[in-house]
């Protein structure tokens, strides 16, 4: 058995811990109900009864993280001693060039040993078929890694960055969206690269919200992990940190009490877990995510749709409940990415839609993942729901609940909705540079979205002529100037330079009878270099 270690830099002891929903943590004086505090027998822990192979191991080594990382499985013959492997296992697990393969020996516990079919098994063990190419499948299907303006930062949306601070998991999912990094130690983020991350989040100030994940954030040596959290902290304008991380699950023994109390240094801090079965959710990982609760950590959920794991509305129904009795909130159902490995996990979107179909009113509201999509390609993710608005006239809207049962709701006729706006101009305003998107057009901010190409795909390889020189003519007529990002515009958000004047004194600006000049010099500027704004500009 190959035995891999990570830096050991602090002592763990082992620890006792009260099950979910008692509020306390391990050690707490008030940890035990009232009616135990005068009884002096410990009770004993609920376990995962173990294999056999491992049934004469101690405790004390047992719930030791770091001897859980130094003893993972890898290999047909260390799997073959707790599993009956199929063919096709084998063939997976002895391909050349496959995704790595490492199983803790507590997860590698919850394996059933005689189903090739047990949802733990299909997530961690390969498949002979993994590496079968598909339809639409690349190598970075999320587009993280053009969208990076330094080594392992990935900044898509305005105010938030992915930041990747290790390649390197607990256990390996054989779905696994950064495959072509992770895993590969030779991959890892250099010192000098993080300073290149802390550097760019220091002068980028729009960046509020700093997701940590990797790899996993908490394979991490502790005082490597605690230096990145304090650094961020040191950088003003981060609100929130976040922490993405499947240890909980694979590895709960790392999630100790001295943990926790590092955490809570460092808060608003948040954690997303990834769980995609119920049969994930044991008393070790409930007693964890209590100390993670305990600590003021809010915690969420991802999990992937998986084919023959959890695309069925009655697992995810179970699933979300355990979740939330463990103070988890569903976050994210993700449909499956088109990376490598992931081909045959892949389900159809209509039967996400079907799932979500059969949570929504069926359930309770605070249990119902978003399912989206992440976007092929880079545009991030996107929402997939079932549709419940059917149609809509003036004044009334047509809607329909989850028993299909149709109403109509009257919209008011005498709503205002400028009657917000002496108190929305005392909000401030975050500008998103070239990601404004539909919001912009709804807000007037853009008057429309075109392609990339779109103009010059249109002009033909023409000529300008009289009557295609004056661009006022496709300039929209406004009663009140419409809002704008440009970093010249004053407090009331008008753009100084493009107040409309009502006189008609040809001076470029659209006069206030509804018609623009006919000077032909009149471009209305919007974007600091006289061309029209399109989406690319915002």
């Amino acid at each position: 058995m190959e035995h891999r270690t990570i830096k050991q830099e602090e002592d763990i002891a082992p620890e006792q811990a009260e099950p979910p929903g008692t509020g306390r943590a391990a050690g707490s004086p008030f940890s035990a109900p009232l009616a135990a505090l005068s009884s002096t027998i410990e009770q004993p822990l609920a376990r995962t009864p173990r294999p056999a192979l491992w049934a004469s191991v101690p405790d004390a080594q047992w719930d030791d993280w770091r001897w859980q990382l130094a003893h993972r499985l890898n290999s047909v013959e260390e799997l073959a001693q707790i599993i009956h492997l199929t063919p096709e296992e084998i063939e997976g697990l002895t391909a050349d060039g496959k995704f790595r393969v490492d199983i803790t020996p507590y997860f590698a516990s919850l394996i059933d040993p005689d189903d090739p079919h047990c949802p733990i098994r299909r997530q961690v063990i390969p498949l002979g078929r993994e590496l079968q190419a598909f339809e639409g499948m690349m190598e970075d299907s999320l587009a993280e890694d053009k969208h990076s303006p330094v080594p392992g930062l990935v900044h898509r949306y305005p105010d938030r960055v992915l930041m990747l601070v290790t390649t390197q998991c607990a256990s390996y999912c054989r779905y696994c969206t950064r495959s072509r990094i992770v895993g590969n130690p030779h991959a890892n983020f250099s010192r000098a690269e993080f300073d290149l991350q802390i550097d760019y989040l220091r002068r980028t100030p729009q960046v509020r919200d700093v997701l940590l994940s990797g790899g996993d954030p908490l394979t991490l040596a502790p005082k490597t992990l605690e230096h990145i959290l304090s650094s961020l902290r040191a950088i003003p304008h981060i609100e929130i940190i976040r922490i993405g991380s499947r240890i909980p699950v694979f590895l709960p023994q790392r999630i100790t009490d001295e943990f926790a109390e590092m955490l809570k240094r460092y808060h608003p801090l948040w954690m997303n877990i990834h769980v995609n079965h119920p049969k994930e959710i044991t008393p070790e990982l409930s007693r964890a995510l209590d100390k993670l609760s305990y600590a003021g950590v809010p915690l969420g959920n991802q999990s992937v749709l998986l084919a023959g794991i959890n695309d069925s509305v009655n697992i995810q129904r179970e699933l979300v409940h355990k979740l939330v009795r463990n103070r988890v909130r569903p976050y994210y159902l993700y449909q499956c990415d088109l990376v490598k490995g992931a081909g045959h996990f892949r389900t159809t979107i209509a039967r996400g839609i079907e799932i979500i179909e059969g949570l929504r009113g069926h359930t309770s509201g605070y249990a119902i993942p978003t399912y989206v999509v992440d976007a092929p390609g880079g545009g991030g993710k996107i929402p997939v729901m079932p549709q419940y608005l059917i149609s809509q006239a003036p004044g009334r809207v047509v809607l329909r609940n989850y028993e299909g049962y149709i109403t109509t709701y009257d919209e008011p006729l005498d709503y205002d909705p400028h009657a917000i706006d002496h108190l929305d101009r005392q909000s401030s305003e975050r500008r998103e540079p070239g990601q404004i998107g539909v919001a912009g057009l709804l807000t007037g901010k853009l008057p429309f979205i075109k392609p990339e190409g779109f103009d010059e795909t249109h002009r033909r390889n023409g000529i300008q002529h009289r009557l295609n020189a004056n661009d006022a003519k496709w300039e929209r007529f406004r009663m009140e100037e419409p809002p704008t990002d440009d970093p010249t515009a004053g407090s009331n958000g008008h753009a100084q330079h493009g107040q409309r004047n009502g006189n008609g004194n040809g001076n470029g600006h659209r006069n206030g009878n509804g018609n623009g000049n006919g000077n032909g010099n009149g471009k209305k500027k919007l974007n600091g270099n006289g061309a029209k704004r399109t989406e690319a500009a915002e």
